[in-house]
C-alpha cells in the first residue's frame, strides 16, 4: 500500500506542480521522484500496472520541458512527445507477450527478448527520468528526441522478434527445445507458488542433483527464476504456457516431481508418459500434510510411516503402493545428541513460529503470545535463535508481532551481551545450522519439528487452538514433546522439563523412527536417492552392501 500511494501520489504531485504552478524545477524534481516510487512498486508488487502513473509523469515533464524551452512550436519537441505516447501505449502489450515466452538460465541459449520485454517499464521511467533532467538543464529539443528514439528503437525490436516467434516459430523447435535435447534431462522438477516460496524447491536442489542425472527444473512464476537458478547448475526454466511447457518436455524425460499441491501442477501432470512423484517441502502434522490432492500423484515421496497414518487420519484413501518411505535427507547434516542434556545453566533455545496460513483452521501461528515466551526464556538466561516462517510479513499483525520480538531480543543483546540470532542473519543460516547450535526447541506445529526430531534433542509445540487434551490426538509428534498452551498457564512447567528434567527423552527415539524412517545415520540420503533412481529407471538396484545390514536406530546412532 505504501509503494502504491508514493506511485500514484507523486505522479499526481508532480504533474500538478508542473502543469499549474510556476516552481517548473520543483515539479520536475517531483516527477524524478514519482518514477523512482513507480519503479520501486513494481520491485514490491510485480506486475503492478503503472501505465496511469507513468502517463501522468511523462505529461508533467513534456510541460516542464515545453516551459523551460519558452514560447513557440518546437518540432523535435512535438516528434518526442508522439514517439513517448506510442511507447506508454505499447510497453505494456509488450511485457505482456514477454511474459509468455520461456526464459531460461544456466543453459547455452539466449532468451534475452522476453527479459528486455519485462524490463521496458523501468527503461521507461528511466528514459522519463533523463527527459525530466534535460528540461532542467534546457537542453535542446533534440536531445529529447534522439533519447525517445533509442527506447523507441530497442521496443520496435523486441516488437519484430516477438512477432517473429508467434506467427514463424524456429523449424526444428525454438532454441530452448534444441538445446534441451541436447542436455538430454531425465527428469523435471515442477514449481508454482507466491514469490518468496523458493525454499520449498532450494532444499532438494542438492540432493536431485546427487542422483547423478541430468534434470532440468521448471517454475511457473518468472519471479522464481532467478534465485533458483543461482542455487544450482541444472537449467531452470520458466514456463508461463500450456506451449511453452510442451516445448521444454522434451523425449528424454521420464519423471517429474513437485514439491507442494500448487494448482498449476495440473498443467504438468497431463503428461501421462511421465511418472508424477509429490515429494512435499516439509513433514508436518499440519492438516496440509494430508491433503487428498496427493492421490493424484503416482508416487508419493513421504519421510516415514507417521506421514502415511496421517492420511488415513484425515480419512483420505490413497494404495499404498503409492506411498514411498525415503526419510527426510535435509535431516543429514543435523548432529545428533545421544544423551539427554539436563538442568542447562544457560541454554540456547531455537523459537521457530510458522505463519497464519491461507484459513483461520490453519493458523497454527504463536506470534501473539510470543513475547512472554521470549521474556520468560530470557528470564532462565537463554540465548534465543527467532527463526521466523518467509511468509511470516505477509500479515501485517504477525509482521507488528515479530518486530517487536526483535526489538525485545536486541535490546536484551545490548544489555546482557547475549548472542541473540534473529531477522536476515537468522534467515540466512541453514535450518540444519540452527538446530545444532540450538539445546531445544519451541516451536508451532510446522515441519521444523520433524527435522528437529532428528536431533534427539527436547522440544515444545505450541498449541495456538482450543483442543485442550485432543490436540495430541490431532498433531501426534507433541505428544513426544511438552504441550504449551495458548493461555500459558502451564509456560514455568514446560520450560523446566524442556530445559531441565525431559523426562521424554527415551519415548523421542520411538517418534524419531516412526516420523524420520529407519535409515542409518552414515547413509541417511541415500534411502531417497535411491528411490529416485528406481522411478528413473526401474531395474536399476543398489549396490550389494559389503557389510551386514545396520541396526535399527538407537539413542546411540
Amino acid at each position: 500500500m505504501a509503494a502504491r500511494g508514493l506511485a500514484t501520489g507523486g505522479a499526481v504531485l508532480a504533474f500538478l506542480v508542473v502543469a499549474f504552478t510556476s516552481v517548473t524545477g520543483w515539479g520536475l524534481g517531483l516527477a524524478v521522484a514519482a518514477l523512482a516510487a513507480i519503479v520501486w512498486e513494481r520491485r514490491v508488487r510485480p506486475g503492478a500496472d503503472n501505465v496511469a502513473e507513468t502517463t501522468l509523469v511523462a505529461a508533467g515533464v513534456l510541460v516542464g520541458y515545453a516551459r523551460q524551452l519558452g514560447p513557440g512550436f518546437d518540432p523535435a519537441l512535438t516528434a518526442a512527445a508522439l514517439l513517448l505516447l506510442g511507447l506508454l501505449l505499447l510497453t505494456g502489450p509488450l511485457r505482456d507477450a514477454g511474459n509468455l515466452e520461456i526464459r531460461a538460465a544456466n543453459l547455452p541459449v539466449r532468451t534475452r527478448v522476453p527479459q528486455v520485454a519485462a524490463g521496458l517499464g523501468d527503461a521507461l521511467a528511466g528514459l522519463l527520468a533523463v527527459l525530466a533532467l534535460a528540461a532542467l538543464a534546457a537542453l535542446p529539443a533534440a536531445v529529447a528526441l534522439a533519447a525517445v528514439l533509442l527506447l523507441g528503437a530497442v521496443a520496435g525490436a523486441v516488437a519484430l522478434d516477438l512477432a517473429r516467434r508467434r506467427f514463424r516459430p524456429a523449424a526444428g523447435g525454438s532454441p530452448v527445445t534444441r538445446a534441451l535435447r541436447r542436455h538430454r534431462p531425465e527428469f523435471v522438477l515442477h514449481f508454482s507458488a507466491p514469490p518468496g516460496s523458493e525454499y520449498q524447491v532450494t532444499m532438494w536442489l542438492p540432493y536431485l542433483a546427487r542422483i547423478g542425472r541430468p534434470f532440468v527444473v521448471m517454475v511457473r512464476e518468472p519471479e522464481s527464476l532467478a534465485t533458483i537458478a543461482a542455487a544450482t547448475t541444472a537449467p531452470v526454466l520458466y514456463c508461463p504456457t500450456l506451449r511453452s511447457m510442451d516445448e521444454v518436455l522434451v523425449p528424454s524425460l521420464r519423471v517429474a516431481f513437485y514439491v507442494n499441491h500448487g494448482a498449476k501442477n495440473a498443467h504438468c501432470l497431463r503428461f501421462t508418459q511421465l511418472t508424477h512423484v509429490q515429494l512435499h517441502h516439509g513433514d508436518s502434522d499440519k492438516a496440509s500434510s494430508a491433503n487428498p490432492v496427493s492421490a493424484i500423484f503416482d508416487r508419493i515421496f513421504v519421510a516415514g510411516e507417521a506421514a502415511i497414518d496421517r492420511y488415513a487420519r484425515a480419512g483420505v484413501e490413497i494404495p499404498a503402493e503409492k506411498f514411498v518411505v525415503v526419510g527426510r535427507p535435509q535431516v543429514e547434516t543435523i548432529e545428533v545428541r545421544a544423551e539427554p542434556a539436563r538442568g542447562l545453566a544457560n541454554p540456547t533455545v531455537l523459537y521457530t513460529p510458522t505463519w497464519t496460513g491461507h484459513h483461520a483452521d490453519a493458523d497454527y501461528c504463536s506470534l501473539p503470545m510470543a513475547e512472554t515466551l521470549l521474556r520468560r526464556l530470557l528470564d532462565r538466561g537463554a540465548t534465543v535463535i527467532l527463526r521466523a516462517h518467509p511468509y511470516t510479513t505477509r500479515n501485517p499483525a504477525s509482521a507488528r508481532h515479530l518486530a517487536r520480538l526483535h526489538d525485545l531480543l536486541a535490546a536484551d543483546r545490548s544489555r546482557t551481551g547475549r548472542a541473540h540470532l534473529f531477522g536476515a542473519a537468522a534467515g540466512r543460516l541453514p535450518l540444519a545450522e540452527c538446530v545444532n547450535r540450538a539445546d531445544a526447541l519451541v516451536s508451532d506445529v510446522s515441519g521444523v519439528v520433524s527435522d528437529w526430531l532428528y536431533s534427539g534433542k527436547p522440544y515444545a509445540v505450541t498449541d495456538t487452538g482450543a483442543d485442550g487434551d485432543r490436540f495430541t490426538e490431532r498433531f501426534p509428534l507433541a505428544a513426544s514433546g511438552y504441550v504449551l498452551r495458548r493461555d500459558l498457564d502451564d509456560l514455568d512447567d514446560v520450560l523446566t522439563r524442556l530445559l531441565d528434567t525431559d523426562p521424554l527423552a527415551e519415548s523421542r527415539w520411538a517418534t524419531r523412527r516412526r516420523y524420520l524412517g529407519d535409515f542409518p545415520a552414515e547413509a541417511y540420503a541415500e534411502a531417497f536417492l535411491a528411490a529416485a533412481r528406481r522411478e528413473l529407471d526401474p531395474t536399476w538396484a543398489p549396490p550389494t552392501p559389503r557389510t551386514a545390514a545396520t541396526e535399527p536406530l538407537s539413542p546411540t546412532t
